[in-house]
């Protein structure tokens, strides 16, 4: 992701890996046309390593999504678990655009601030969602049914990450991202993020977190908040 650095890159592609699986887990409307493989290819794509190879599957996935009618209209009010689909989406196509090459009449400096602004805002992607998301599940007119353990999680958290006064999803994702931010610059730059047991053990926190997400998701869907 020139001229992104590598550890900014690989930020973004977990804070992605921690949406994927409410973008994956339920069917999608139909009516806006994606197909599930090209979605798939991009999640994969994003924690592969780093190199021209995988930048171009990337942007061919990109442009394949693209075509899709979603992208030719409007979604009239989304429902709690498609707009975080919709957000997820926005910030796939966020990062395909870190990944292209600068326009011929951006200065190098110009080319930076925009890669970093790109990467920022795939990375506030699950720290907004989760927040969202906290404030659906303290407006539901329904007990969260793991709430008592949601309650002993915050409670336990250390202070840094407990004093942001956050709700359960929100302070999760906080340690995970915590968590890949302290564990990022161990990683070998040649590696995909699969493919070294420190790598693949960011995505299987990213994973449990964006499990959790979507089951909840599943749940406001059911009790209809």
């Amino acid at each position: 992701m020139p001229p992104t650095p590598l550890r900014q890159r690989r930020a973004a592609a977990l804070a992605l890996w921690r949406l994927r699986a409410s973008m994956l887990a339920f069917e999608w409307d139909a009516e806006w046309g994606l197909d599930r493989t090209a979605v798939d290819e991009l999640f994969r794509s994003a924690v592969s390593a780093p190199d021209e190879q995988s930048d171009g599957r990337y942007r061919r996935a990109v442009a394949e999504l693209s075509r899709a009618p979603l992208f030719d209209s409007e979604v009239d009010d989304p429902d709690v678990r498609e707009l975080v689909q919709l957000e997820t989406l926005v910030r796939l196509l966020a990062f395909g655009e870190a990944l292209a090459e600068p326009a011929e009449d951006q200065s190098e400096d110009q080319a930076d601030d925009q890669a970093d602004d790109q990467v920022e805002f795939i990375v506030e992607g699950p720290r907004d969602l989760a927040h969202y998301v906290d404030q659906c599940v303290e407006a539901s007119f329904y007990g969260h049914p793991s709430q008592d353990a949601h309650r002993q999680y915050l409670a336990a958290l250390p202070a840094p990450v407990r004093s942001h006064g956050l709700g359960y999803f929100a302070s999760r994702n906080l340690a995970v991202e915590h968590g890949c931010v302290e564990t990022l610059p161990t990683l070998p730059a040649a590696d995909g993020l699969l493919d070294t047991p420190a790598g693949r053990d960011l995505i299987a926190r990213c994973e449990d977190f964006g499990a959790e997400l979507a089951a909840t998701l599943k749940w406001l869907g059911t009790t209809g908040h």
